[in-house]
């Protein structure tokens, strides 16, 4: 079994288009398990002063606009009217929604 990193957990994350469980990870990984990822995510914490100091210098700043963050996947039937949103796999509903 193979010890997870950061930059494998991403890569992942950036070339998987629908799935993103912990399962999908270890199938799709040769030398991972579904623990080692859940081990790998137990322990890694990613603050908001780590995320800022890795994206800071592509923020244009502007009086008009805002930059917002959110993880959250929510099954909304009107979101296809909201402008930014996009469809993507929901580990609860087990679909793309």
């Amino acid at each position: 079994m193979s010890y997870v990193s950061r930059l494998d957990y991403c890569q992942v994350l950036l070339v998987t288009q629908t799935n993103y469980t912990l399962t999908y990870f270890a199938e799709h990984k040769p030398g991972y398990s579904h623990d080692a990822v859940k081990q790998y995510l137990e322990a890694d914490t990613v603050t908001a002063g780590r995320v800022w100091e890795s994206v800071r210098r592509q923020v244009v700043v502007s009086e008009e606009g805002y930059l917002a963050f959110d993880d959250t996947v929510l099954d909304k039937h009107s979101s296809f009217k909201i402008e930014l949103v996009r469809r993507q796999y929901s580990g609860n509903a087990h679909a793309i929604i």
